[in-house]
């Protein structure tokens, strides 16, 4: 998702089915596939390589600046407070992929621990969301392809992406989870690049564009200090800057760390996999966001990163390396490709779900003999593919109003996260596990010791997030462009409430 916010502003200026599913138990793992049922294909190194490339995209290289303006060298305190929520959010997403290792993660635990409504809330919501997200990465990916070949119409760009992203997701887990690889191999050794040049600027006292010695002094030192704009502040043309204005925007550059989930139910050993990578979200964020842009802003004085160019590429060019550009052009048009791969699957394993659920049509449920949802792929692809005709036909529309909805959805899906968390935990105690769940026959405190990956002082940590989720929504009323995602997110809500009544009502 980050990728797609910072898009918006550039081109304007990530229960029913347990019995329905093939129980998926680790002994299993050791017979042949059975047809007509999902694969656990993915790798150790897979999950790894997933959960790190879905907190890398387009908005750390280029959204980055603009939540470095809003809050300058504090800005390295936002991502902290927001990696902290955001790996409580998975954790508690991890504690459930564990337990009970199902496709369509988010919309499968709504619907076994909360109710069948939610459930279908959650699942269409997290499907739109990536719908739109995907809508505007394939929208932007003509022009990364004209850096190099400004004769290629952008439409042509976006056509042969989508087929290829789809050829790939049709061929099985498998091949999704090595695309997904070599993306966040690619972005990974463009970040660790960046930081160790920072690094040797400032090891070996190298002169720079800005005339500034390179010095991590300069968070202190440089334009008014480490908190710039104080916690929050009114900028002369009326907006609202600092700290709080920029977690914000911070928030929203996780958008897909969450994937991790929706993989459990395609993961080799999801009771070793999951909880690796989530716990490895703790020092991905602190490697790929606060080292790299605090190096950045030792380097770079923060005040003159102003969004015109990548933070990447001024940190290269300011000791006279002018290739980073083309550089990064290449490391950001595998980012989009790596936001739609993961979008395409995501999209296709959560119709699945919905349709074992009884909430989308049947034939959404079906798999082939790759264990593929290829309608789901197929369908998705489609409404991807119209939504990216929508953008060029109508861009305002679809950058005001349309990705207000995915700028808002993600709120929607953590706040759900959380609460089913709650709801999962209150079904524990009770001693209502799933048949095929590890907890099944325990309850109370015997059930609850026996959650295999704990969410870390669960009694607090679901509430302390719900507030914090909350307080983010209440700083988005404070700006213009994120304030129109309130008010949508209010409307769609309503929509898919809506959506469900009428869909319970045909059924009666």
């Amino acid at each position: 998702m980050a990728g797609a916010l910072f898009e918006k502003k550039v081109t304007m200026n990530d229960n029913n089915s347990a019995g329905m599913q093939t129980a998926h138990m680790s002994a299993a793992n050791a017979e042949p596939p059975v047809p007509g049922t999902l694969r656990k294909s993915l790798k150790n190194r897979h999950i790894q390589l997933i959960a790190l490339g879905g907190a890398i995209g387009t908005g750390l290289f280029y959204g980055s600046s603009e939540s470095i303006a809003l809050a300058g060298p504090s800005i390295l305190l936002a991502y902290l407070i927001g990696g902290i929520a955001i790996f409580m959010i998975v954790r508690a997403l991890s504690e459930m992929s564990v337990e009970d290792p199902k496709a369509g993660a988010f919309s499968y635990y709504a619907t076994q621990y909360w109710s069948k409504r939610a459930g279908f809330v959650s699942g269409w919501n997290y499907w739109f969301n990536y719908i739109l997200v995907s809508m505007v990465e394939l929208s932007v990916v003509g022009s990364f392809v004209n850096y190099w070949f400004p004769a290629i119409p952008q439409w042509v760009s976006a056509a042969v992406f989508l087929v290829v992203i789809m050829a790939a997701n049709l061929l099985g887990v498998s091949k999704f989870g090595e695309f997904e690889f070599w993306f966040a191999i690619i972005k990974i050794v463009a970040v660790v690049a960046m930081i160790v040049g920072g690094l040797a600027v400032l090891v070996f006292a190298l002169p720079t564009a800005s005339g500034v010695r390179a010095s991590f002094a300069n968070w202190f030192t440089v334009g008014g200090g480490f908190l710039p704009n104080g916690l929050m502040s009114r900028a002369d043309d009326g907006s609202w800057t600092g700290l709080l204005m920029a977690l914000v925007v911070v928030m929203f550059s996780f958008g897909g760390t969450e994937l991790i989930g929706i993989t459990a139910g395609e993961t080799e050993n999801p009771r070793v996999t999951i909880p690796k990578a989530t716990n490895g979200i703790v020092w991905r964020i602190l490697v790929f966001y606060i080292v790299a842009l605090g190096v950045i802003m030792a380097v770079v004085p923060w005040n003159t990163i102003d969004g015109q160019t990548s933070p990447f590429v001024q940190i290269f060019d300011s000791v006279g390396i002018h290739a980073a550009a083309g550089i990064l052009n290449f490391v950001c048009l595998t980012a989009v490709m790596s936001v739609y791969n993961s979008g395409l699957y995501a999209n296709s394993r959560m119709l699945y779900s919905l349709a074992r659920q009884g909430n989308a049509p049947a034939f959404l449920g079906r798999l082939n003999k790759r264990g593929v949802p290829v309608a789901g792929v197929l369908v998705s692809a489609a409404i991807t593919a119209a939504a990216v005709v929508v953008v060029f036909l109508w861009p305002t529309f679809a950058f005001n109003y349309l990705m207000s909805i995915a700028t808002i959805a993600g709120i929607i899906n953590w706040a759900m996260i959380m609460v089913t968390e709650m709801r999962f935990r209150t079904m524990v105690a009770a001693g209502l596990s799933p048949a095929d769940s590890a907890l099944a026959g325990k309850s109370g405190r015997e059930a609850l010791d026996a959650i295999h990956f704990k969410l870390p002082f669960a009694r607090v940590t679901p509430w302390a997030v719900l507030a914090f989720l909350a307080l983010v929504v209440v700083l988005m009323c404070f700006s213009a462009s994120y304030r129109v995602a309130v008010i949508a997110g209010v409307i769609w809500l309503a929509i898919l409430l809506a959506a469900y009544q009428l869909t319970q009502a045909k059924r009666k």
